[in-house]
């Protein structure tokens, strides 16, 4: 789906995967669960892309709903996965994640999620073997010029990854807008965050970032700009 001339997306609000499109190639946010492997492939089809247009992948944290298909890329056509070093060992699978307790749980919305990730794969996902660390501030080589704002809470090595070309702030699992857990939409904080108190404080590092769409790895994308979402984050949280 074309958000934007240079923004395309995959998935749905369940989980998401972004595209940053430009002359030179393109450069994958995230990379979802296993199966969206076709849907990637229709996609860049739709664009007159292919496979080989792809310069890396940036993932926003190593939970494995986020993995995805990006040891697929770098096994089977080359491409680097970047991810912060915080998270580097969860990306590798060299040690794993310990979510808190789930918290308010409505059935209808978990076992939507559930069955969703799994007929599509999420439930085993291949680490990847080799990663690129990135750090706060930086600005890839890719598609984009994507940089990077350290955003931890959800997990140590969360970032959200700022692309002035796409007018687009992907924050990953920093927000959501459909919670898989209860199915409230609207920005929000996301569920399995590590740190609740830093992941409200690392907001504030979006502070200044001029962007129309904020764009998280559950729901719908936000185009009401990076302000709106985080006065909107912190009222559910507050409330």
């Amino acid at each position: 789906m074309e958000l934007a001339p240079s923004l395309h997306r995959i998935g749905s609000d369940m989980v998401n995967v972004y595209l940053i499109d430009e002359p030179g190639g393109i450069t994958v946010v995230d990379a979802g669960i296993p199966g969206l492997w076709k849907e990637l492939i229709a996609e860049l089809e739709s664009m007159d892309r292919s496979v080989e247009d792809i310069r890396g992948v940036v993932l926003t944290h190593a939970d494995t709903d986020h993995l995805g298909f990006a040891e697929r890329l770098r096994k089977e056509h080359d491409v680097p996965v970047y991810v912060h070093e915080a998270d580097a060992l969860q990306a590798r699978g060299e040690t794993q994640k310990k979510n808190p307790p789930w918290g308010k749980v409505k059935v209808g919305p978990t076992l939507s999620f559930l069955w969703y990730a799994a007929r599509r794969g999420g439930l085993k996902v291949t680490p990847v073997a080799e990663v690129q660390t990135v750090s706060d501030g930086e600005v890839l080589d890719l598609p984009g010029s994507p940089r990077i704002l350290h955003t931890p809470g959800h997990s140590p090595g969360s970032i959200a990854i700022h692309s002035e070309l796409a007018s687009a702030l992907f924050v990953g699992d920093a927000m959501t807008t459909r919670h898989v857990l209860t199915g409230a939409r609207g920005p929000q904080p996301a569920p399995f965050t590590l740190d609740t108190d830093m992941a409200m404080t690392s907001l504030r590092r979006w502070s200044g970032v001029d962007a129309r769409w904020v764009v998280p790895g559950h729901g719908y994308p936000w185009d009401g700009g990076v302000a709106e979402a985080v006065a909107r984050i912190e009222a559910a949280a507050a409330g």
